[in-house]
């Protein structure tokens, strides 16, 4: 298959009054095209249902790769968990994404997002040179240029990454690389590929380090408040997430949220393991 940079505009039509998720959960599948840079199989799709038709992406569960520290076959269900919890903020970070079969067997379903050409990847993530990350950004660690050079990598401090630093420290996001982060129309920002996060153990390598060790905005703190409650015995998001992690997975994610909310900062790397996704991008 060809692997295009996004699926042809032909025969889709604009969703109207059928939600975008009961469209990827019901919706017929049709394969465009496959994205071969991926490390697990990753299918460009259309999801027709009653006329109308949005992009997708389909991860089947046969096309993921094992991984030495989680259970094979349990990636499409965290990718589907990222997107409840992200729901659960509030914030709308994670695009719409199902669980179900397709033309490859069961696998993930997530709205395709196309990026807005007028905010670059850029605008997010840079390489300045010295040790000043300039107004407007937030240094993250010196990288190897080549030559012998450094440079000073740094985010923008930007309310939506700082959201999204949070959600990725509650779900212990594995991979928050610059390429999972996709500007949208409208000045909407969502995380892609949420396949190694919610484990028991701490995991989290992100790009986004600038907050770390400073305290947490009132509203994250709000957010947090209201997800405990959401992930207590019997709480909405506890029972759909107990049908996609391990009880020991959604035990360790109620302890992130406790000591988010104890400490009130953003978390600092561990030291344990490596803070930063590799590659970078």
């Amino acid at each position: 298959m060809s692997a295009p940079e996004r699926l042809p505009a032909s025969g889709v039509t604009a969703v109207t009054s059928t939600s975008i998720e009961e469209l990827l959960a019901q919706g017929e599948l049709t394969v465009r095209g496959r994205i071969r840079e991926a490390s697990n199989a990753v299918l460009l799709c259309t999801a027709t249902l009653d006329g109308a038709a949005v992009e997708c992406v389909y991860k089947p569960v046969k096309g993921e790769r094992p991984l030495w520290d989680f259970p094979d076959g349990t990636l499409a269900q965290r990718e589907r968990a990222a997107y409840l919890v992200s729901e659960a903020t509030g914030w709308g970070l994670v695009p719409a994404t199902v669980l179900r079969d397709g033309p490859y067997g069961e696998g993930m379903v997530q709205h395709w997002i196309t990026s807005d050409e007028e905010e670059p990847e850029q605008s997010l993530l840079a390489l300045v040179e010295g040790e000043d990350a300039g107004e407007g950004w937030r240094p993250v660690a010196f990288a190897e240029v080549g030559e012998g050079r450094t440079a000073l990598l740094v985010h923008a401090d930007d309310e939506r990454l700082r959201r999204l630093a949070v959600l990725d420290a509650v779900i212990n996001n594995g991979d928050r690389k610059g390429g999972h982060l996709l500007p949208a129309p409208g000045g909407r920002l969502y995380g892609i590929d949420h396949g190694v996060t919610f484990h028991a153990e701490d995991k989290l390598r992100t790009l986004l380090w600038g907050w770390a060790g400073e305290p947490l905005t009132d509203e994250a703190r709000e957010v947090l408040g209201r997800l405990a409650g959401q992930l207590a015995e019997g709480g909405p998001l506890a029972t759909r997430l107990a049908e996609l992690i391990t009880p020991a997975e959604l035990d360790a994610l109620r302890d992130r949220v406790a000591v988010l909310l104890r400490t009130g900062v953003h978390p600092q790397p561990s030291g344990q393991w490596p803070a930063i996704p590799w590659p970078p991008v």
